[in-house]
Parts: structure tokens; sequence; C-alpha cells
């Protein structure tokens, strides 16, 4: 089993940088965003990868991006890049490596294997892109493959792609795997992570599929820009109504230990009801001092 949902940590925000970008490096450290993956892969061009490799190890080392989760993405298995990346990255010690299109467990044994095998530290951890089709038939076996997998991260646009699907309101095209991989997050402790919006400037279509992630169950969301880090981390956080409500739920439940039957407002309060207020009062209070670090 991977993650710990007990020890909550905000990942509500987490915004793709590309890493041959120094000035945009520079102002992240700036954002109000819950973690950074800054970028190898797809935002940079081939000329660009080594000095873009450079960047993200000298960032992830330099400890300027505070509370922030600093990860940095490979190029992915099969490209002349690929292992120098993972050297590298293992050395520099991120707080995770995203490997983009991971499609099965043993994939996942190996990207563990190698990075011990080029000493990334301990809490150096392992995000993987899950992107293909056989991803999404496989995603319980890739969750759960290994202790150092903590974070599953969706890659809609490539699995648009793959399915030879269109991007629609709504995302009908795709909530079937959505939902396979949310199902395989949640059954083996997993943290799992939105795919991104693709269209800066529609607003109102980025919020609608925030409040859509979460409504799912996501634990927060990718992004591309950061004017969308504001509403996302709105969107993913309880609002004042959630964490007052689950405040009352559980003051009632323990007011009334031992009754066997507990009410709040006319509703009827059971231990799954207590159990899902302690997580908002959890991720509540999460937040909160992340805001304050």
């Amino acid at each position: 089993m991977s993650g710990d949902q007990a020890a909550y940590r905000p990942r509500r925000s987490v915004l793709y940088l590309p890493a041959s970008n120094e000035r945009a490096l520079e102002k992240a450290k700036t954002l109000p965003v819950d973690a950074l993956i800054l970028d190898l892969e797809d935002a940079v061009a081939p000329d660009a990868k080594e000095q873009a490799r450079e960047n993200a190890c000298a960032a992830a080392r330099s400890g300027e991006y505070g509370r922030r989760e600093v990860t940095i993405r490979v190029n992915g298995r099969g490209t002349q890049w690929h292992l120098d990346d993972l050297r590298a990255v293992a050395a520099a010690g991120p707080d995770a490596v995203v490997v983009p299109k991971v499609g099965s467990a043993r994939e996942v044994e190996q990207l563990v294997a190698a990075l011990e095998e080029y000493g990334a530290p301990e809490h150096t951890q392992l995000w993987a892109m899950v992107e293909t089709p056989q991803a999404m038939l496989h995603c319980e076996e890739i969750a759960g493959a290994s202790e150092r997998l903590t974070v599953l991260v969706m890659g809609t646009n490539d699995l648009a792609k793959e399915l030879h699907a269109e991007h629609v309101p709504g995302r009908a095209p795709l909530l079937t795997g959505l939902s396979l991989c949310l199902l395989a997050a949640r059954a083996t402790g997993t943290v799992i992570l939105d795919g991104v919006y693709n269209d800066v400037k529609d607003a109102e279509g980025f919020e609608a599929e925030c409040v859509q992630g979460r409504e799912f169950g996501f634990d927060g969301k990718t992004l591309i820009h950061p004017g969308q880090v504001e509403v996302c981390n709105r969107t993913f956080a309880p609002s004042a109504e959630a964490v007052e409500d689950a405040r009352g739920i559980v003051a009632a439940w323990e007011a009334g230990a031992g009754s066997g039957v507990v009410t709040l407002g006319g509703r009827m309060i059971e231990q799954l009801h207590v159990d899902t207020a302690t997580r908002v009062l959890a991720i509540d209070e999460a937040i909160r001092a992340l805001d304050e670090a």
C-alpha cells in the first residue's frame, strides 16, 4: 500500500513549469502553489534538455521554495535522456521524481530500483503519470507496486489522444479512465491528481472542471499557468460551511458517545459521517498550517 492518508499533505494545486525557463523557476518561489513539477519532458525542446536538467536539479537543491513541494518530471523510458535524467535527479534529491507514461507494476519496480541504484534519498518519492489505456486497465497494480510510489498523476491530454477522443465540457470520453484510477488510488491509499485544463483564458470552464475533480474525489489538480492556482486552491479546500458542519458532526458524536444513535439538525449521524468529518477537519488544519508556514 502506498501513501498515508492519515498524514495529509495539501496537493490542491500542482503547477508544471518548464525547467528551461529560469524566469519561471524564480517566479515560482513566490506563488501560493502547493507543489511544483519542474518539467524536463514535453515543455522542453531537445536542444534545451541538458540545461533544463541542470536548472531543475539546482532548484531542488536550493531550499529556496519554502513550503512548496518540489518535484521533477523526467523524460520517459525509451528516450535518450531518461537514464541521465534519473541519475541527475536522484542525486539532487527532490521531493519526488515524476515519470510519464507508466503502464505497469513492473515499470514501477524498475524505476524504484533505478532510483535506489542512483542514490536517491529516502524522502524522494515516485509520482507515476497514468495516461494510456494500458495504465487505466492496470492502475491498481501500478499504484500498489511500491511504497515509494505515493502519487498518481492523470495525464488527460495523452489519454484523450490515445483514445482518439475529443476534449468536451464534462469530459465524458475520459470518465471511465478517471474513475478506474480513482478506484485504484483509494484501494491502495495513494494520492491522485487530476489532469490539466488546456485553455488558460477560459476561467469559467477551468473552475467547472476543478469542481468536477473535487466532486469525483481527486486530491488536487495539475496546472499549466500560475493564473489557475488561486481557483484551484479554493476549490480543493473545504469551504467554511463544510468545516463548520464537520465540527458539529464530531461534537455531536462525542457528546452522544455510547448512545448508539446521534442526530444533528434532524440528520442521523453514523461512524462513516464522523470519519468523513474528521478527514475534512484534518485537511483544513493541514492547509492552514501550510499557509502559515
